[in-house]
């Protein structure tokens, strides 16, 4: 007879939204089941930010090294093994790996079953040889890469953002299917450590992103030598010779062309992984307008008001940290009924190219939609800040977007460190802040966060002039 557990929570899935939510869940006392049928901490750790962290810091020194002109020093070209970079990006993810193992949350009293997860009825999930009947439950099962219906991709090798990680060869041509962020970021990866690689997009690269950001990336990506096609369908890949892959494709303008490649990356869009889990079962029902998607409330409850989606799984913003934010903020309104809303214009939107894009808040869109023209926009260009151009790195932008009041409504970073420096910017968002606190505040010089501070400055500086300032200017000249 199978083993019956009542946590006061299931978490299905032990990737970073998942163990997140075990953690929240396990400092408020609550009982724990976690099940998660294969590698503990999910995409962001495996496949996702660390490791293509790791892959860029290899890119970005082997940049340095053959850009050293600039800085007055000797220029190298260096000599690139890329099993030997790849090895090390997995060393990497194998020193993180303690933090999320079985046995870190086995010591935090956290019961975890290997096994796969299926719903049996509205209040039962089988995993193994046990039945789980939680108070509540939350699907935190991630997400996995879409391979797209393109005639030709099945007849030919490629690879996934989950399996780049493991080449031992560098590519003589990678062509990149998906100007994703993950896609433009490894291709800026394999592109600075020798590798010719191409990036096709049937729309516009980093769509998700203002294009006053993305055009700073973009522009240095193909200064560096990434060819970036955008608005360029991808009609066939055929197999060559020798291994040789036909990526053929047809432009908004022009002939159709054929691009020769070795490898191939498919680097487009994720979908939830939620297939196979009997949703059915459990009473769950799918979004009506996106059959890969579950239906959701506000609150990231689902048709089941026992069970609850975050992170990837929800097929929303596809990032640790709004996983993270999304756990701790649902685990204590789920476990303890305070309300806690989740607010995703807080959570900030970072593409790790060099130069670094991040967003935080509303865009530019967003406040029309909602405000007509009753807001500012306010920029300061990165070559008026000191250490960046110190630093060689000068070109990018900032821009604030404030209400009337000058209450901040969202910030964009393109240039050195943005995806750091959006963080004060998020405090500034949470904590309902304004342009004058932010012209308020002591910088320190030179660094980068003196671009806050400038910012407020501006934004000053342009506002009309305010009548009573005038009026107590007027009065001091009178003064003594």
């Amino acid at each position: 007879m199978a083993d019956i557990l009542k946590p006061d929570l299931c978490i299905i899935g032990a990737g970073s939204s998942g163990l997140a939510a075990a953690e929240a869940a396990r400092a408020l006392g609550a009982r724990v089941v976690v099940i998660e049928r294969a590698r503990m901490g999910g995409d962001g750790l495996n496949a996702g930010g660390v490791p293509t962290r790791a892959l860029a810091a290899a890119g970005r020194t082997a940049h340095t090294m053959r850009t050293a002109a600039r800085f007055g020093l000797a220029e190298r070209e260096p000599h690139v093994d890329i099993a030997a970079v790849n090895a090390r990006v997995r060393s990497v993810v194998a020193g993180i790996a303690p933090e999320v193992a079985r046995e870190r949350l086995a010591a935090l009293g956290v019961e975890v079953i290997a096994a796969e997860a299926r719903f049996l009825d509205r209040r039962t999930v089988g995993a193994g040889e046990k039945l789980v009947r939680a108070r509540r439950f939350i699907i935190a099962t991630g997400s996995r890469p879409t391979i797209p219906a393109i005639p030709g991709l099945a007849d030919v090798p490629f690879l996934t953002t989950e399996t780049i990680f493991h080449l031992t060869e560098r590519p003589r041509r990678l062509a990149i299917v998906g100007g994703t962020s993950a896609g433009l970021e490894i291709a800026q990866a394999y592109r600075r450590l020798g590798a010719p690689v191409v990036v096709i997009d049937a729309g516009r690269a980093l769509a998700e992103i203002d294009p006053e950001l993305t055009s700073v990336a973009l522009t240095a990506l193909r200064t560096q030598g990434v060819d970036i096609r955008e608005q360029t369908r991808i009609t066939e890949i055929v197999g060559g010779e020798g291994g040789a892959i036909g990526v053929r494709v047809a432009g908004a303008e022009g002939q159709p062309q054929t691009l020769e490649a070795s490898h191939l990356l498919i680097a487009s869009d994720r979908h939830a992984n939620i297939d196979g889990l009997d949703l059915a079962k459990a009473g769950i029902r799918i979004d009506p307008r996106d059959a890969s998607r579950l239906r959701l409330s506000a609150g990231l409850r689902t048709s089941n008001r026992r069970f609850y989606a975050i992170g990837d799984a929800t097929g929303g913003s596809q990032s640790t940290h709004a996983a993270r934010y999304q756990a701790q903020s649902l685990v204590r309104r789920v476990l303890l009924g305070p309300p806690a809303r989740y607010q995703p214009s807080l959570v900030p939107r970072v593409v790790w190219t060099d130069p670094e894009l991040a967003e935080v808040g509303l865009t530019e869109p967003q406040v029309r939609a909602r405000r007509g023209t009753a807001y500012r926009v306010t920029r300061l260009s990165l070559a008026e800040v000191d250490r960046a151009s110190a630093q060689g790195e000068g070109r990018g932008v900032a821009r604030m977007i404030t209400d009337p009041s000058g209450r901040i409504l969202g910030v964009g970073i393109a240039g050195p460190q943005a995806g750091e420096l959006i963080s004060l910017f998020a405090l500034a968002l949470a904590n309902r802040l304004s342009a004058r606190d932010l012209a308020g505040f002591v910088a320190p010089y030179p660094a980068l966060g003196e671009i806050a501070q400038r910012l407020g400055q501006e934004h000053l500086r342009s506002a009309d002039t305010d009548p009573w300032q005038a009026r107590r200017l007027a009065l001091n000249r009178l003064l003594p």
